[in-house]
């Protein structure tokens, strides 16, 4: 579709046109061509829309980007225009834009599932590396955008995915995943790095929220076996506390690629905590 101001924003789309919309925030720098749970959503009565976020994929860039411009184009989506009320899923990187989208009322329920964490608020938990580019992304935001623009391609972000996965989330996507999940990564670096560089200072930036203003239900699920530095430093346990409505659900035998081993638990779950 054209939004308003002549940028496009263009989405996959999985299931009955009439089910309950699920938006799905992919995570870094992947288009929204990657679905998960598709065997499921029949059965649950929902569709999921994987969205190309500003700059990847097929939808436009968008130079000044922030959490709250994001809302502004989601808000123009039809399925969040038409029909029931939509959910939202956020995967990784893709988890500051899922609840974006709760605190500003567009969606009725979100899940966050390996999510990055307030990494304002988590600074001294973090890892030295990813803290120091938090400080990096505070002190020089267009300094930083432009080092990581500069740096960062399709290959390079598959390689550190898979360097900082565990034995049982590499063997995944290096396996049955990999040819979506590079897919989705070539398709997101289309357009160059810039999307996602403007993306990854927009994250490590405060956001234009607090935590605990995200009202609507707000399940949090995590892998004890992820090994991930750029997710929640506590797999979630902070967030939990910080949501006023939250739940959260830390499997032992899984990592970051739950998303995908317990997708018809999360989307489940996440419809049953919404209203109706």
């Amino acid at each position: 579709m054209t939004l308003p101001d002549g940028r496009s924003l263009a989405w996959s789309e999985w299931g009955a046109p009439t089910a309950r919309p699920v938006l799905f925030c992919s995570g870094a720098g992947m288009s929204g061509s990657l679905g998960f749970g598709l065997d499921d959503l029949d059965e649950l009565g929902l569709r999921l829309v994987g969205i190309d976020r500003p700059g990847f994929g097929r939808s436009s860039g968008h130079p000044e980007l922030t959490l709250d411009s994001w809302v502004a184009d989601v808000r123009a989506l039809p399925a969040v225009r038409d029909g029931e009320r939509p959910l939202a899923v956020g995967f990784s990187q893709g988890s500051p834009f899922a609840l974006a989208l709760g605190a500003s009322g567009v969606v009725d329920a979100v899940a966050v599932v390996a999510g990055l964490d307030d990494v304002q608020e988590a600074r001294e938990r973090l890892v030295p590396q990813v803290a120091g580019m938090v400080e990096e992304a505070t002190a020089d935001p267009a300094g930083f955008e432009r080092r990581f623009a500069e740096m960062a391609d399709a290959d390079g972000l598959w390689s550190l995915v898979l360097g900082m996965s565990g034995d049982a989330d590499r063997a995944f996507y290096a396996g049955a995943l990999a040819e979506g999940y590079r897919r989705s990564l070539e398709e997101g670096f289309a357009r160059g790095a810039a999307g996602y560089a403007r993306e990854l200072a927009v994250t490590y930036a405060p956001w234009p929220f607090r935590v605990e203003d995200v009202h609507v239900p707000v399940q949090l699920w995590y892998g004890l076996l992820d090994t991930s530095p750029v997710h929640s430093p506590d797999f979630g346990q902070t967030l939990e506390r910080r949501l006023p409505r939250a739940r959260r659900f830390a499997i032992e035998d899984a990592g970051s690629s739950l998303l995908w081993t317990r997708a018809r638990d999360i989307l489940s779950t996440l419809d049953a905590s919404a209203p109706r």
